[in-house]
């Protein structure tokens, strides 16, 4: 290999690993304020429903993102939309450094999510296609790590930072500021992927499921959402849980809970190719089934060694469920409309994030956390056997209908 070449290579493989770290940058600043919580909630009186409002205002901002500018980076490009997704993360930080009450949290949310909108789709593609060829059969890959240990990342470090270091509410978001400016000088080295159109026409993502589709992304999305939903318990109310009910205080501890859920899903995605494709998604769904059983049990017996072992077993579900679904929809669908429909999976998911969340917030005040944590073990639990059962009686009727062809076409050839 010349000089110019390994010159070449090596500035192609920092490029992609750059653009990785700013894709893990990001999505590390959408769930700093997980450990938090309890913490806004002493300072400022909030409720715990008040807490789930805060946190589903993210989900605002992801899925209106998704669909605004779900689009706009074949236009654009993709540099300009990742520059504009770091700003709206460097403007939540503000935000949170200088939060006054409800309101500056609550658009610090929105920017957040505003943030993981615009990289969920933009920076997924461009990582990829910043991928050296001896790196391409890992890119996607690279790409989901980067998104999930992100979002496990987060709450680790303001635990950590929050619990043992000064300014417990203020200085993670200084650290993901300073990481914020290395990743705009990241985007700003990374070459530029698509062909800028000379006249922009900016639309707005359309959501839809062709017919033919339906079979398929009903029961994906279901465990989609399932599998959602637990992220966005150990994300949002899981430092309530831990605190109120289990005993545990230390915001360390709490940050590291609620990221093992999503390391945990790194791993589930890593690893699903180990299995047989007809299995994969079905065993997603007995996952987060077994993982959120074993949550509603450590809150019933208050016992923190099973609601982490939950953490993890929901997890490694909620990420096999993902790959599987994502790549069993986008196979099913057609070409001119794999966009549309992925896209729509993505917004079904990042909704489960918030809305189940804001049911516990709701629930509790009149229920109490325990009953309703249980409650909300038994609502995903439910979900996820119903998507298992349509997978399941889609597969039966699929092989079925081979074998009542063959009968049909003998039958006819008996006839006169």
């Amino acid at each position: 290999m010349s000089t110019s070449s390994a010159d070449s290579n090596s500035a192609a493989r920092l490029a992609f690993v750059g653009l990785a770290f700013v894709f893990l940058t990001t999505m590390l600043g959408t769930t700093l304020p997980t450990p938090l919580y309890p913490v806004y909630q002493q300072q400022f009186g909030f409720s715990q429903f008040m807490i789930t409002v805060i946190f589903a205002a993210y989900g605002v901002g992801v899925v209106g993102a998704l669909i605004v500018t779900g689009r706009w980076s074949d236009q654009l490009g993709r540099r300009p939309l990742l520059f504009g997704g770091l700003m709206a993360a460097a403007l939540s930080d503000i935000l949170f450094l200088s939060s006054q009450g409800l309101s500056w949290l609550l658009a610090g949310r929105v920017l957040s999510g505003i943030s993981a909108g615009i990289f969920t789709g933009t920076a997924t593609v461009a990582v990829i296609e910043l991928a050296p060829k001896d790196m391409k059969p890992l890119a996607t890959f690279a790409a989901t790590a980067a998104n999930m240990g992100g979002l496990g990342l987060g709450p680790v470090v303001a635990g950590l930072l929050g619990q043992y270091g000064i300014w417990p509410l203020h200085l993670s978001y200084l650290v993901h500021l300073g990481l914020v400016g290395l990743a705009l000088v990241a985007v700003w080295r990374a070459r530029e992927t698509v062909t800028r159109s000379a006249h922009p026409h900016l639309t707005l993502q359309r959501l839809s499921v062709p017919g033919e589709v339906r079979t398929v992304f009903l029961p994906a999305a279901i465990a989609s959402f399932a599998g959602f939903s637990v992220l966005g318990f150990f994300t949002a109310t899981a430092p309530a849980f831990m605190s109120e009910v289990l005993g545990y205080s230390n915001l360390a501890l709490i940050g590291a809970v609620a990221g093992t859920a999503f390391f945990a899903s790194i791993l589930g995605q890593r690893f699903q190719n180990r299995l047989e494709e007809s299995l994969r998604l079905p065993w997603g769904c007995v996952l987060v089934i077994l993982g959120v059983g074993l949550i509603g049990t450590a809150i019933a017996i208050v016992s923190l060694g099973i609601f982490l072992a939950g953490a993890v077993v929901a997890g490694l579900g909620q990420g096999i469920a993902l790959r599987a679904g994502l790549g069993a929809i986008t196979a099913a669908s057609p070409a001119e409309q794999r966009g549309e429909v992925t896209s729509t999976f993505f917004v079904v998911s990042y909704v489960a994030l918030s809305v189940p969340v804001m049911g516990i917030g709701l629930v509790a005040r009149f229920a109490g956390l325990s009953a309703t944590g249980i409650g909300f073990a038994g609502f995903v639990a439910l979900l996820a056997v119903a998507a298992l059962v349509l997978l399941l009686k889609h597969r039966a009727k699929a092989s079925a209908q081979p074998a009542s062809q063959s009968s049909s076409s003998q039958s006819s050839c008996r006839e006169p």
